[in-house]
């Protein structure tokens, strides 16, 4: 996956005039199985509405549907998360880092600024942020001189993006960041600033711990962890998981009467009667909620 991004670095430059990003004829390549409109760059934009109703979900929900779809690979945890009792939900941009290498990072920058990007790596992803963006960052783990912001980028991140953000890396001023209420997953904190890396990709697949992200995925983050879900996934994620909420809310309250043992319970009833009071229930639950 490294490989192919740097690949992108020198074959899709003088197409999209934009540093390592994916051009929009690739975008729509690598993510031809998206239902859903795209921005202009060809990046898929999984609607808002679809967004709204993954809040209720938890890191089993979402991760344990894509499993079950042939997609094993998409949850990441062991993150220090700023602000676990919030959602982090939206969608990818993502951004590959590389450890520097001077021949290589002096062509990055030139092409940068031919392209009239922003000085400062981290910053050239920053301002493509739009609202219910997520950042998405590779840093290979790197902790000192691996702090993509410090709360004065983060705050810029906020405002842009009004969403979170999800670093394979570090942050600096967590004090600053903290108050701002932004939900971040990273791997920690360091006073350095970002350095002796390079921005190699844009908008390309990136390798998060165990994850392939996709330009275009949703990030779902809950006090577990980071689920990526790619987007022609998402309606059945989100509907799977609805049904899920419903069975749990039944199978507790059955289980607090104290008449059942879980084994008569979860995960379907066992007895026959049992099942069709359940059934009957949940397809009265989901017409009350407009379920499919």
């Amino acid at each position: 996956m490294r490989k192919l991004a740097i690949l992108t670095l020198f074959s899709v430059w003088p197409l999209a005039a934009q540093m390592t990003a994916f051009n929009k004829e690739m975008l729509l390549k690598y993510t031809r199985l998206n239902p859903f409109p795209r921005f202009e760059d060809g990046r898929p934009n999984v609607p808002d509405s679809w967004l709204k109703r993954l809040e209720p979900s938890s890191s089993e929900e979402t991760w344990g549907d894509l499993r079950a779809s042939g997609y094993p690979n998409q949850w990441e945890g062991n993150w220090q998360i700023l602000h676990p009792e919030k959602k982090l939900i939206g969608r990818a941009v993502t951004a590959q880092f590389m450890p520097v290498r001077p021949d290589v990072n002096d062509i990055i920058n030139a092409d940068a600024k031919a392209a009239g990007m922003g000085t400062s790596q981290n910053q050239r992803v920053i301002d493509m942020l739009k609202p219910g963006d997520v950042i998405v960052v590779d840093l290979f783990g790197k902790i000192e001189n691996g702090t993509f912001v410090g709360d004065n980028l983060a705050t810029a991140i906020y405002v842009a993006a009004g969403t979170g953000m999800v670093i394979d890396g570090a942050v600096r001023d967590r004090e600053g960041i903290q108050p701002m209420g932004m939900p971040a997953y990273v791997r920690g904190f360091h006073p350095t600033a970002i350095g002796n890396v390079m921005l190699t990709g844009i908008n390309v697949p990136i390798r998060v711990g165990s994850v392939t992200v996709m330009p275009g995925d949703v990030v779902f983050g809950d006090n577990e962890g980071v689920t990526f879900i790619p987007p022609h996934l998402v309606q059945r994620v989100v509907e799977r998981a609805e049904v899920t909420q419903l069975h749990d809310v039944w199978t507790k309250e059955k289980l607090k009467t104290g008449k059942y043992k879980s084994s008569e319970i979860y995960s379907s009833p066992k007895d026959p009667a049992l099942r069709k009071e359940y059934e009957e229930w949940l397809a009265k639950e989901k017409a009350k909620r407009g379920l499919k």
